[in-house]
């Protein structure tokens, strides 16, 4: 499978960078992993006013790309915002199972949109490039989703996951072994390499991962 983003993306945020991770992974429960978010969830109730999210560095990169493209990144939020909204509001993460679950721990981290997915829902290469008026696009528990003017991840059959919300198609399920992992930068590659380690490390950790590919875009 090969990766590419797309020129006109580029064009408009030249700091736009993706990290590609693939590996081979168990679903299996984590106390450890349980207790290391709820340890950060409390962390940022604690530190972080809801009213601060739109300022934090590298979200707000986030956000001012997607005024670029021309769209509103209030009305559609960056993931990493809606999660750091939800726990700075004293919310917790939904606890889906461990492949989902390490995602949020690195978008949390990184504060970067981390999209987690299922390898073999993905046909053919991908493209990353800005969303369309006619992409037909369903979001996890959001229903139809207007994704024009946001960078979406495209195969063959249509478009799979974007910086706001990921898709049903492409989830994590019950049997899925081999995942691809997007680490999302508006902030430029400085990070990534890091990013990366940090993504193979918790992998590793509370998910047996076994590593095929890496490389940053």
């Amino acid at each position: 499978m090969n990766v590419k983003i797309d020129e006109r993306l580029k064009e408009l945020t030249p700091n736009f960078n993706v990290g590609v991770v693939e590996m081979i992974v168990e679903q299996i429960d984590s106390k450890e992993l349980n207790e290391t978010i709820t340890q950060l969830e409390n962390e940022i109730y604690k530190t972080i006013d809801i009213k601060d999210v739109v300022n934090l560095d590298i979200i707000k990169d986030g956000r001012d790309a997607y005024k670029k493209y021309g769209k509103d990144p209030s009305r559609y939020r960056l993931s990493v915002e809606s999660l750091y909204r939800r726990l700075s509001k004293g919310n917790k993460l939904y606890r889906i199972n461990n492949i989902v679950d390490i995602g949020n721990l690195l978008s949390i981290v990184s504060r970067k949109s981390i999209a987690v997915l299922d390898y073999d829902a993905i046909k053919g290469d991908v493209l990353i490039r800005l969303g369309k008026a006619d992409d037909d696009y369903e979001g996890i528990g959001r229903g139809k989703l207007n994704v024009e003017k946001i960078p979406v991840y495209v195969d063959k059959i249509s478009a799979f996951g974007s910086t706001t919300s990921d898709t049903l198609r492409t989830s994590i399920k019950i049997d899925t072994k081999k995942i691809l992992v997007f680490v999302i930068s508006f902030s430029g590659p400085k990070s990534l390499e890091c990013e990366i380690k940090l993504t193979k490390d918790l992998y590793k950790q509370f998910a047996n991962g076994h590593i095929i590919n890496e490389y940053i875009l």
